[in-house]
Parts: structure tokens; sequence; C-alpha cells
């Protein structure tokens, strides 16, 4: 069981996979980072700084002694009141968008670094010919036309 799970584990594929988790792992540290620490702190800033995870409804009734709902979210989450957090949906709604867009970009920018360092392919030489009396597509090589027969002339070849 050690040797097929050793050779399960070192399968091309499987290592690729390892690589590639490793990397996604660190890629979203960055563009999380880049979401939480630089965007959003933007967006807050020109929307009137707009917290969304304090935007919140009560369900069912307030607690005894309690006479309006909390401010934040913090505070009715500690004095134990049912919330429905559609603010903080909106978060990872706007969170998800952002880093939509940006993955999109780096992605774009992936492709356009990789399709300028691409050589022009070369046109590959014709395999086909039209045979000058009947019009079929016949091969280069063809010597005679299969579909009418004809000799083809010695220039054609």
């Amino acid at each position: 069981m050690f040797k097929e799970f050793k050779k399960f584990i070192m399968r091309g594929n499987m290592i690729d996979l390892a690589v590639g988790m490793i990397i996604g792992s660190a890629f979203n540290a960055i563009v999380g980072s880049l979401v939480n620490d630089i965007i959003m702190p933007l967006l807050g800033w020109a929307i009137g700084d707009t917290d969304f995870t304090n935007l919140y409804l009560v369900l069912g009734k307030l607690p005894e002694g309690v006479t309006a709902a909390p401010a934040t979210l913090a505070e009715a989450k500690e004095l134990g009141i049912a919330t429905w957090n559609y603010g903080n949906f909106i978060t990872a709604v706007l969170h998800f968008l952002i880093m939509a867009f940006i993955v999109f970009l780096m992605v774009k920018g992936m492709n356009k670094l990789a399709e300028s360092k691409k050589k022009p392919e070369e046109p590959k030489a014709p395999t086909t010919k039209k045979c000058p009396y009947c019009k079929s597509e016949i091969s280069i090589e063809a010597t005679r036309c299969p579909h009418c027969t004809s000799e083809l002339p010695k220039d054609e070849n």
C-alpha cells in the first residue's frame, strides 16, 4: 500500500497540483491584501466611510432592557440578538467582484506578454492543389486526377 501511495503522490499531475495550490495560496494572500488594504478603504472613502459589515436587520424581538437596535453588528452579537447580516454578504460580493477583476487583469496581462514572446508561425506548405480540368481538390503529389482521370501537366507537380 505504501508503494502505491508513493507512486500516486509522485505522479506528475499530483506534483503540479501541489505547486499550483502553494502558488495559488500565496497569490490569494497578495490579492486579498490588495482588496482589503488598498481598494476597500478607497471604496469606503469614496462612498462616505460606509462599513457594509454593520448593515443588518434584527430578527424577532430585542432582549429585555434593550430599547433600540445596537449601532454595530458586534454589539448586537454581544447582546445575543438574532440578526440577518446582509452587510456581510454585500462585502463578500464586493470582495469577490474586485478580486475577480484583478485576476482578470493579471491573466489578460500575462496572456498579452505570452503573445508578444510568441514567434509568428510560418505558413505551411500546401498539401493539395486544384485539377486544371475538373477543378477538384487533389493531392499535390498526384500525376493524374482521381476524379476526372486527366493526366496532369508536369509543371503542376
